[in-house]
């Protein structure tokens, strides 16, 4: 009589112990990386959607969506820094002329940059 494992095409090895062990193989996952966006929504979604979190988890597919919003916020952090700092106009003569007051002025706008990231891209499923 086969084992409901067996039915499903599954094998076992004879271990040297006498035992036997089944021949598990994890699937190909997506091995790109996990930064500071996409820890922040694990963080997220672990602790105010549980159900969801272990769903993705369980499916294998939790890295992924975490490399993606990773990949996403990071974008649009690169495009709100660029489009705030044409419209406040902080140039390029600015940092040369006047550095300290571009620096103040690109931290502040990195600052707003990211908490709309936080709201729109992290925050959200």
């Amino acid at each position: 009589m086969k084992s409901l494992f067996e039915e499903f095409g599954g094998t076992y090895t004879l271990g040297k112990d006498g035992m036997y062990y089944p021949n598990l193989m994890i699937e190909e996952t997506d091995q790109r990386s996990i930064g500071k966006w996409g820890q922040m929504h694990r963080k997220y979604l672990k602790e105010q959607y549980p159900s969801l979190y272990q769903q993705l988890l369980l499916n294998g597919t939790l890295g992924r969506h975490l490399a993606d919003t990773d990949e996403r916020a990071a974008a649009m952090l690169e495009n709100l820094i660029a489009q705030m700092g044409r419209q406040e106009g902080v140039t390029e003569q600015l940092k040369a002329e006047r550095p300290m007051v571009w620096v103040g002025r690109m931290n502040n706008i990195r600052s707003r940059a990211e908490e709309i990231i936080m709201e729109e891209v992290i925050n959200t499923l």
